[in-house]
């Protein structure tokens, strides 16, 4: 795939301000908006913006915090809608998430909703959401959304502490129906800088059952872990090489008739197809990878995408290290937020990677 001229997902931050309190939080979210947020007016351009990238506009996601908390998100889905750019949104599952607010994300036209679950018991995803409780009305949320004839895909942030549940939470995925399972490794920044991250041999343990969740008839996506289009390959290609105790364990948890695997062999990495901006209008490659690019109050988003030195730099692959070597660079890449968070490098090596300290 080749995102030079326009990037699948642009992320917007739309604020600061969530009810939760997550371990692993990027944004060190809080429970108001900070000074600086962009207005309404500002939040206009911002579609009008993605919408100037041409041909069909890239999918606009309304993210936050809680871009529930922001009053004007009615007006702002509405304009997307009649804009004719694709949007999604990323609730936090809060009192405010009732079913009148999912009756007007459908009503707006949301091409999808995505909904945290980030362990398969209460005890484990209360903890790392902050908010105890929030387990529980995660399941319901996701019920009440199918219920109203809304998409949903439901992300997991996969760390130490919920590795070994995977299985489980794959299971309930399937239970609800839902059949977009996106899972966000985690990137040492924010609050996440104190969570115990996984070793590089139980990330390919992760990628590798990962691989095989995506053979039971479900979309399964990986976020800073591009490495598992590695692992697809070679599983594709009928190489069982990885036979780690970690992965057999998680391996046991599946149960299914198996069918060819949904994972993209060429997928995104940070201003390779993706572009986010930050509440205040700050542009950056993505989410978890904090260089500014420009600023939506000044700069054009698809100037800015298309020649950013950066960005292209990425696009070409011109990594340091073992990245840089690689014979999976163009499809795998490394994650370059992970990359940054290790050595402040953005085209430095992906330490979570094996192959990167072979």
């Amino acid at each position: 795939m080749n995102f030079s001229e326009r990037p699948v997902l642009v992320f917007w931050e739309t604020t600061k301000a969530c009810p939760l309190s997550c371990v692993h939080c990027r944004a060190s979210a809080i429970t108001g908006p900070v000074p600086g947020e962009l207005t309404t007016e500002e939040g206009l351009r911002v579609v009008d913006q993605v919408r100037s990238f041409g041909g069909r506009p890239p999918v606009l996601v309304f993210t936050g915090g809680d871009p529930m908390m922001r009053p004007d998100l009615p007006r702002l889905l509405a304009y997307a809608r009649d804009s004719g750019v694709p949007f999604a949104v990323s609730p936090a599952v809060s009192q405010s998430l009732t079913d009148g607010a999912l009756e007007g994300l459908r009503d707006a036209g949301a091409s999808s909703i995505s909904i945290s679950l980030d362990g398969a018991r209460p005890e484990t995803h209360d903890s790392i959401r902050g908010v105890a409780g929030t387990f529980e009305r995660t399941v319901d949320r996701v019920r009440a959304a199918r219920a109203l004839g809304l998409s949903v895909q439901v992300n997991t942030a996969v760390m130490r502490s919920n590795l070994r549940e995977l299985p489980a939470m794959l299971r309930l995925v399937r239970e609800l129906g839902v059949k977009v399972w996106e899972l966000f490794f985690l990137v040492q920044v924010g609050r996440g800088t104190g969570v115990a991250d996984l070793t590089p041999a139980e990330y390919e343990s992760a990628c590798n059952f990962a691989y095989d969740a995506s053979r039971l008839g479900l979309v399964v996506r990986c976020v800073e872990a591009p490495f598992v289009r590695r692992v697809a390959k070679l599983r594709g290609g009928g190489d069982d090489y990885w036979r780690d105790r970690t992965y057999l364990e998680l391996k046991e948890g599946l149960g299914g008739a198996q069918g060819p695997s949904t994972l993209n062999p060429r997928g995104t990495l940070d201003g390779d197809g993706i572009l986010f901006v930050a509440h205040d209008g700050t542009i950056h490659p993505g989410g978890l990878l904090p260089v500014p690019l420009g600023n939506v109050r000044s700069d054009d988003l698809a100037t800015v995408y298309r020649g950013d030195p950066l960005l292209n730099r990425i696009r070409r692959r011109e990594f340091r290290g073992p990245c840089g070597a690689c014979a999976y660079a163009d499809a795998c890449g490394g994650s370059r937020a992970r990359a940054y968070a290790h050595s402040g490098d953005p085209l430095g090596s992906d330490p979570a990677c094996l192959l990167a300290g072979a």
